[in-house]
């Protein structure tokens, strides 16, 4: 069912002696002035799905595109086209919600943390079998830790040997991934549209315009907690106790430029959701510089306990920006965190 706003009926007309032009002119500016203090900042719904989302998500496809292109199985040949592809989904990974959710795709596109090593154990599996069983429809049933962004990492960037020619499986890994941008490109058509007409008759996904901006608000909060928690958290472990090794992205040289990367992104969307948030930008600028001031691509300087409190120190400007956005942009916009499908991770 659809929220309506009742229509008011128009009053006869009072019988009460009308107030003085001036009184009445007062009284006009001062309802007006309440009423602006009342209400809310729009969310610009339309920034984020026309100048964010979909631009986001079709830069994605297009370097898939080009990592399908190369013409080699030789990891020297496609670690560049792999580092620009892992790139660009920085950029737009914090967007859990819509098609990104559907059938587990954005987990089919990059699965990490795997602490228990289940894509390893399932690529060499698939190594070892029959490669003529790799197809591109038994690849979409695969598990998502076999597949996607750091599937591809395990093959170009081994850290032990493998246990076959792993080019057939590289190819059809490609090819997943792929099919997974492709389809996230296309499907944003039709979900941005459902947000940008949120509260309209037939939207049946945001029955309210606060809805939409709800959703868009929980993806800039969270995607700040995954950045200070996990990006930063799971290498930074303790003082007496880093653990570099555990870094998102750790084989292909990629710790800091995902930490880097990410920030930049979750400013892009807090910018385009809010643009005159000015303390939570300020907040995002401060963290970005940290994070390029660092010169640690891989976040092995932590092991001295001088990085270890850098790294530290950046953690704490992610999560003073995540502060700072949910007192600044969510009052701006009228709307508190909501349910997200990280959550419960």
């Amino acid at each position: 069912m659809m929220h309506r706003t009742p229509r008011h009926r128009i009053s006869a007309p009072s019988k009460r002696p009308l107030p003085s032009r001036a009184t009445g002119s007062a009284r006009l500016l001062g309802a007006a002035f309440a009423l602006a203090l009342a209400s809310p900042a729009g969310a610009d719904t339309a920034a984020v799905v026309k100048d964010h989302a979909r631009p986001g998500y079709a830069a994605f496809d297009e370097a898939v595109s080009r990592l399908a292109d190369v013409e080699s199985c030789d990891p020297e040949a496609l670690r560049p086209a792999f580092q620009a592809a892992y790139d660009a989904w920085m950029g737009i990974e914090h967007l859990h919600l819509g098609p990104a959710e559907d059938n587990g795709r954005a987990l089919a596109i990059l699965f990490w943390p795997d602490p228990k090593g289940i894509g390893a154990k399932a690529q060499a599996n698939l190594l070892s079998g029959d490669p003529a069983a790799l197809s591109l429809e038994a690849m979409s049933q695969q598990s998502v830790a076999a597949r996607g962004l750091a599937g591809l990492e395990r093959l170009l960037y081994p850290e032990k040997s493998l246990p076959a020619d792993p080019c057939a499986l590289i190819q059809v890994t490609v090819d997943d991934l792929g099919r997974q941008s492709e389809v996230l490109a296309s499907d944003w058509g039709p979900f941005g549209d459902s947000l940008l007409t949120a509260g309209q008759a037939g939207n049946d996904l945001f029955l309210k315009p606060e809805e939409a901006t709800q959703a868009l608000f929980t993806q800039l909060a969270t995607g700040l907690e995954t950045v200070a928690d996990r990006r930063i958290g799971r290498p930074l472990g303790t003082f007496d106790k880093p653990r570099p090794d555990l870094a998102e992205g750790h084989a292909s040289g990629r710790a800091l430029a995902n930490i880097t990367l990410s920030l930049k992104g979750l400013r892009g969307l807090a910018a385009s959701l809010s643009p005159d948030s000015a303390k939570t930008l300020a907040a995002f600028d401060h963290a970005i510089a940290l994070a390029e001031a660092l010169d640690d691509p891989n976040l092995d300087g932590i092991a001295d306990p001088q990085g270890w409190l850098k790294l530290e120190i950046l953690q704490q400007a992610v999560r003073s920006t995540r502060d700072a956005a949910v007192a600044e942009v969510g009052p701006a916009l009228g709307v508190e965190l909501g349910f997200n499908a990280q959550d419960g991770d």
